[in-house]
């Protein structure tokens, strides 16, 4: 197999013969057909890519991305399992809990009973969840409900009752103005997205019983972290540097990182080397808040 990059050429036309015409500019990388980096190449499209790279600068992308490829889950591959940082959750108030964490299942349609039914499978052919059944002696049950985006359902418990008792983490970070004047002076920006980053941290055993689920077909709970438990973090990297060279060269370090502690990114979420990236609601080239309020309308105060 050969890796043609011809995404900046208007006219696709190529002459195969002992002249080897061609009427643009041809970057040819050989891949070896048992390769599995050819299903990476495949994942990639061409809107992952800035319209402004030239072809040198695409293929020496392409060919760090080769290097790495143990780093994406392509294709079906399982969920990474990050090792060496398992979650472990601390409520404010001790045995018996508040009757308020131990809630019956919400009442559902038959089309979001099909979701939910749908969505706790795949969770467990995941290993994301395990049954505990029916157990009366179960003290925290969180109800779960299928919300909606761009036509695609997702499950998700109700943790606002366990998150008002649930100890908050508190970690430093950066002030976000002096971040964003970096980020403004980027040439070059790189968006990266764990695979169902939440469900790649291992929760401790003490803390599963805290994000147990419960629905019409049973009490369900988390072997990993959930969504929507307070202090989940952001699972968005985001790289910018002002040369092309700096860019990949930052982009390889992540990879590097991410690779002996199992964390896996989508592919398909990825956008590489962009001049101007919506993330978190921000625009990281002219850094305008562009705050929807149709989200905050539609989430409310935050848990």
């Amino acid at each position: 197999m050969y890796g043609i990059d011809i995404y900046n050429s208007k006219s696709r036309h190529i002459t195969i013969g002992t002249k080897k015409e061609q009427k643009f500019s041809l970057d040819i990388f050989q891949i070896s057909p048992q390769d599995p980096v050819e299903e990476l190449l495949i994942e990639l499209r061409e809107g992952q890519f800035s319209n402004t790279l030239t072809s040198e600068q695409k293929l020496s992308l392409l060919k760090m991305l080769r290097k790495n490829t143990p780093a994406f889950s392509i294709g079906e591959e399982p969920l990474g399992k990050i090792r060496g940082h398992d979650i472990e959750l601390y409520l404010d108030v001790e045995r018996p809990y508040p009757p308020m964490l131990r809630k019956p299942p919400y009442p559902e349609s038959q089309e979001t009973r099909k979701e939910i039914e749908k969505h706790i499978n795949g969770l467990l052919d995941m290993h994301v969840i395990r049954n505990i059944g029916h157990n009366e002696t179960v003290e925290i049950t969180t109800p779960v409900l299928i919300t909606w985006h761009d036509g695609k359902s997702r499950l998700c418990g109700n943790f606002i009752a366990l998150n008002n008792y649930t100890k908050a983490d508190r970690y430093p970070i950066p002030r976000i103005p002096h971040a964003l004047d970096k980020l403004s002076k980027a040439r070059y920006i790189t968006k990266m997205d764990c695979m169902k980053g939440f469900h790649q941290n291992q929760a401790k055993e003490d803390s599963m019983k805290l994000v147990r689920i419960i629905c019409h077909i049973g009490i369900y709970e988390y072997t990993m972290m959930p969504f929507g438990i307070k202090n989940a973090y952001i699972d968005d990297i985001i790289k910018y540097s002002e040369t092309w060279e700096d860019h990949v060269k930052y982009i390889e370090i992540v990879l590097n990182n991410c690779t002996p502690i199992n964390m896996k990114i989508s592919l398909e979420k990825c956008n590489f080397g962009q001049q101007e990236l919506l993330a978190l609601d921000i625009n990281s080239q002219v850094l305008v808040w562009k705050f929807t309020r149709k989200r905050y309308q539609h989430y409310g105060k935050t848990q």
